[in-house]
């Protein structure tokens, strides 16, 4: 099997079905939310790539130089390889519609991704952390959005997660955020409007 740049978990669904792809935290791996993705869209192709930069041993989808401080040329090639792997796999599979699920790193590779590419027509961001201004990406339109975040995040200021579903609304991309009380956790009501998201 073509590992297309990334190595990766990869369940078949039927051609015509969505296909999810499902990106983990720093630290995590291709099995982190493999499980959980299949759990949540049983029919869908479900595709979990490794990051492939290693922080000290822990993998990454981009480079950083310390923490909310990116190495902004490596998110560049990160997110351009990303979104070439996302196309090419949708392809392949013949996927109706593209969504992408990302935690922490994962999500801010997946955010990034959409910002300049667009590429998934539903995202779901669990605690990203954009900690720059987007350009405004007019393809954003009609983009189906749910970001998850806790209110005392440390590594992921609620400041900054309004600020980047603010800009999604900007660009005319259908926005849910959900919020809990705690930090880079993640929670039951989390998940359930994940669950509601994706079934919506």
């Amino acid at each position: 099997m073509a590992d297309h740049g990334y190595v990766h978990k990869l369940k078949a669904g039927k051609p015509g079905n969505p296909i999810l792809f499902v990106l983990h935290g720093t630290g995590g791996d291709e099995n982190q939310f493999f499980g959980f993705g299949a759990e949540l869209l049983p029919e869908a192709s479900i595709v979990s790539p490794r990051g492939d930069v290693s922080e000290h041993g822990a993998a990454r989808f981009f480079r950083r130089t310390g923490e909310g401080v990116y190495d902004i040329a490596d998110l560049a090639r990160a997110t351009g390889k990303m979104a070439n792997f996302v196309k090419s796999l949708a392809a392949e599979h013949e996927a109706s519609e593209i969504i992408g699920l990302g935690y922490s790193n994962g999500a801010n590779i997946l955010a990034n991704v959409l910002i300049e590419e667009g590429v998934f027509d539903k995202a779901v961001l669990m605690h990203p952390l954009i900690p720059f201004r987007p350009k405004d990406n007019p393809a954003l339109s009609g983009r189906k959005i749910l970001i998850t975040a806790g209110e005392r995040d440390p590594i992921c200021p609620a400041p900054l997660t309004q600020a980047l579903a603010d800009y999604f609304k900007k660009q005319q991309a259908t926005v849910e955020v959900e919020w809990h009380s705690g930090g880079h956790d993640i929670r039951q009501n989390e998940i359930a409007a994940i669950g509601r998201f994706l079934k919506a």
